[in-house]
């Protein structure tokens, strides 16, 4: 009897945009508007995590679209802002819309700036008149719904109150409750542009990404995180912590609150 034959190692985006809204809980948009773009970021945000785990675990993070989208569709994995956007714009281009990448600075303790792509987020353009629009599936704790880029008033999300406003240079601010978040520069990028602040986040001791571990999700009524051994959860405004014991426990925390089946912890090891 001959072999059934196997698929390629990496089957093009097109090919897998059923399983990745599978992944995510979503159907197939009629048309690729601002509603849509809404349910699709908010699903985004509830089903793939954000986490810096294969940091810790020793695995590579190629910022190449066909792997970003194996990682989350085919592993069920999360991933930090590199990959959760960049495999985001791959799909949302499959369902019609129009996305461009942009780079980011995160401001930091005492307001300092971070480095140089920093951050991916995403500008999206819809058919339906609207927008250009702010998504954004990798920034942890976030807006849950895309923001109106052009726009410089408040706009009020279940996260809190965000507004763009004008920086230096031609870039915008973005503010959460007053408190800014990160420095948009508008102008086009892609995913390779993005490869060295992916290798500082990886490698350098000052990176917070190198330093600790962290698994992160948004939730139906509040959050669900992972800091090492410590579970955080919140819902409706009301935080609880709890300190996991032993490994099983840490790996059973990892799979029941993110769907994340590992065979051995990641280990966060000192750097000199």
């Amino acid at each position: 009897m001959d072999e059934e034959p196997q698929p390629p190692a990496h089957t093009p985006v097109s090919v897998r945009v059923d399983a990745y809204l599978e992944r995510i809980g979503a159907t197939r948009p009629a048309r690729a508007d601002a509603a849509a773009l809404r349910e699709l970021q908010l699903r985004h945000l509830m089903a793939v995590p954000f986490e810096n785990l294969s940091v810790h675990l020793g695995q590579d993070i190629v910022l190449e679209e066909e792997k970003l989208v194996d990682k989350i569709v085919t592993d069920r994995r999360g991933g930090f802002c590199y990959e959760l956007n960049g495999a985001f714009a791959a799909l949302l281009r499959e369902l019609g819309f129009r996305v461009t990448l942009l780079q980011a600075r995160v401001f930091g303790d005492g307001g300092r700036l971070g480095i140089p792509y920093d951050h991916v987020a995403l500008r999206v353009g819809t058919d339906d008149g609207t927008g250009p629009w702010l998504a954004d599936v990798g920034f942890g704790d976030h807006a849950l719904h895309p923001l109106e880029l052009e726009a410089r008033t408040e706009q009020d999300d279940p996260c809190g109150r965000f507004r763009l406003r004008e920086a230096p240079q031609g870039d915008l601010d973005l503010l959460r409750d007053g408190s800014r978040q990160f420095r948009l520069d508008p102008r086009p990028r892609v995913l390779a542009d993005f490869r060295a602040g992916a290798w500082y986040h990886r490698t350098s001791p000052d990176s917070h990404f190198s330093r600790s571990l962290v698994c992160s999700r948004r939730t139906a009524d509040g959050r669900v995180t992972l800091r090492g051994s410590t579970l955080i959860t919140t819902v409706r405004g009301e935080r609880n912590e709890s300190e996991l014991r032993g490994d099983a426990e840490v790996l059973a925390a990892y799979r029941d609150h993110f769907g994340l089946t590992l065979t051995h912890l990641p280990t966060v090891r000192p750097r000199s």
